[in-house]
């Protein structure tokens, strides 16, 4: 199985750290995030990484180059400008490059303690073009919360008020081929307005959750966050 990390965002809310360097090459605990995140994949078995890039897109290609000193395989999906969250399938659209199996996509904020192999079991025994790994939070209210008919996600609601359960979008994918149709034509796409929408409406999009740990590394309260209790080797 091949996965997608989206690595090319400007991380503008971890300023000044991301005015010399991409988000992608901030450390915690003396590994960049794109490179905990690497590790994750490779729990599973899978070697085969596209690295979504944008900003900064040349020290991000120069540091992680073709992934041997990181175990892994890598290549590169370039966006420029940024396509938006699901710019990576535009793109390898508009290259003849779809992948032709089922595919992980990784938000790469994000840090989640996930048997990858056990959701690719929920993903398939349930016939999903798409299963979501989601995660339960003390204050849904600032995420897009799930709703749910028993597995099947029929919908999110983005910072409600009144959350209708505690489970959030961690940022982590399975997904098929299919996918790549739903954005076939279009310039700009977000997973989340976008490709899941659809997907729910075709009754084809589940959640798998998960009771690992999570972080959002998107600030700099939560990155110190993580330095504290990050523990997944």
């Amino acid at each position: 199985m091949k996965a997608i990390i989206l690595a090319g965002g400007e991380g503008t809310r971890l300023r000044p750290l991301t005015s010399e360097i991409p988000k992608g090459m901030v450390r915690i605990r003396g590994k960049t995030i794109t490179e905990h995140v690497i590790g994750i994949l490779k729990r599973a078995g899978i070697m085969e990484i596209y690295l979504s890039v944008g900003y900064k897109k040349e020290m991000m290609k120069e540091f992680y180059g073709d992934g041997k000193k990181f175990g892994a395989r890598l290549a590169y999906v370039e966006e420029d400008p940024p396509l938006g969250t699901a710019g990576p399938l535009i793109v390898l659209n508009r290259l003849g490059q779809q992948l032709k199996e089922t595919f992980m996509m990784v938000n790469g904020d994000n840090l989640l303690d996930v048997d990858i192999r056990e959701m690719l079991k929920f993903h398939l025994a349930h016939g999903a073009l798409a299963t979501i790994a989601l995660t339960g939070v003390k204050d849904p209210k600032h995420f897009g919360v799930a709703m749910l008919d028993g597995d099947k996600i029929t919908e999110f609601i983005e910072k409600p008020r009144r959350p209708p359960s505690n489970l959030v979008n961690s940022g982590y994918y399975l997904l098929e081929p299919e996918v790549f149709s739903i954005v076939a034509r279009k310039e700009r796409a977000m997973m989340e307005r976008d490709v899941f929408p659809e997907l729910a409406r075709r009754g084809k999009l589940f959640g798998f959750r998960c009771e690992g740990a999570w972080f959002d590394t998107g600030t700099h309260e939560r990155l110190r966050e993580v330095e504290e209790k990050w523990r997944l080797k």
